[in-house]
């Protein structure tokens, strides 16, 4: 058995509508569960502060640092949870994933994630939240 979580796309499931997987496959061992990120310091300032670019890739560097911290990386991570306040950020988050995904995974699979649009997040200035639940290694 591997170490490694695998991501697969069962038959049963059908195509993912997205870069995501509908199964991640983990092998026993230590889970981290992080909590939401948000974009503290894009949300801050007058510029960042409705610019949904500039806190999604401030959301996943945080995220990055946090699993650098637990001594891993993205291939870790067995599922995403995102939340966004506006529906007419979908789009946008679809296309920044297509870009970003690829630099932060060794595969062509991503993690299982789940997309919540809500009212809002712990502050009105905040566009994104994403948590992530992880594989430790050892």
């Amino acid at each position: 058995m591997t170490d490694k979580i695998t991501y697969l796309n069962p038959p049963s499931a059908g195509a993912p509508l997205g870069l995501y997987s509908h199964v991640a496959r983990v092998p026993a061992g230590e889970q981290a569960f992080i909590a939401g990120q948000v974009a503290g310091r894009a949300a801050a300032t007058p510029e960042g502060a409705r610019d949904f670019a500039a806190q999604f890739h401030e959301v996943f560097e945080a995220i990055g640092l946090i699993l650098g911290d637990l001594g891993t990386d993205y291939n870790s991570v067995a599922k995403f949870t995102t939340y966004l306040v506006d529906d007419d950020h979908i789009e946008p988050f679809i296309e920044l994933r297509k870009e970003l995904f690829p630099k932060l995974f060794a595969g062509s699979l991503y993690p299982p994630n789940t997309l919540l649009i809500v009212d809002r997040l712990a502050k009105e200035e905040f566009l994104i939240e994403v948590e992530a639940v992880a594989r430790l290694p050892g």
